[in-house]
């Protein structure tokens, strides 16, 4: 598990980038986001990660498509959010699911 100072200084390399890429997707999500398209985000980066020789893909909420961290309020209780890993493994063949989902404190949101 890493560690704040850690997920802020990714969270920072990561909105430098110029672009999302083929395994970096940026997402409001202020209330919710559909879980249609998380799970379809979740194959797609995934399997983006990997042909790109990526350690992990990634999907981050609470950034808006100008690279702003603006906060969101998707599954505010760490229980719920945690929920989600088996919400994801119970539709997906194989039972995959996300490594760690993160969250990070920041100064904006």
């Amino acid at each position: 598990m890493k560690t704040q100072v850690e997920l802020l200084q990714l969270l920072s390399r990561l909105l430098a980038l110029p672009a999302e890429t083929e395994w970096l997707e940026f997402k409001e999500a202020k209330d919710n986001f559909d879980f249609t398209k998380l799970g379809k985000y979740f194959s797609s980066l995934s399997n983006e990660a990997n042909l790109n020789r990526q350690v992990a893909g990634w999907l981050i909420f609470g950034v808006n498509t100008h690279h702003q961290v603006i906060g969101s309020n998707y599954r505010t209780d760490r229980a719920h959010l945690d929920k989600l890993k088996k919400e994801i493994a119970d539709k997906t063949s194989g039972r995959l699911t996300f490594r760690e989902i993160h969250e990070v404190q920041h100064p904006q949101g």
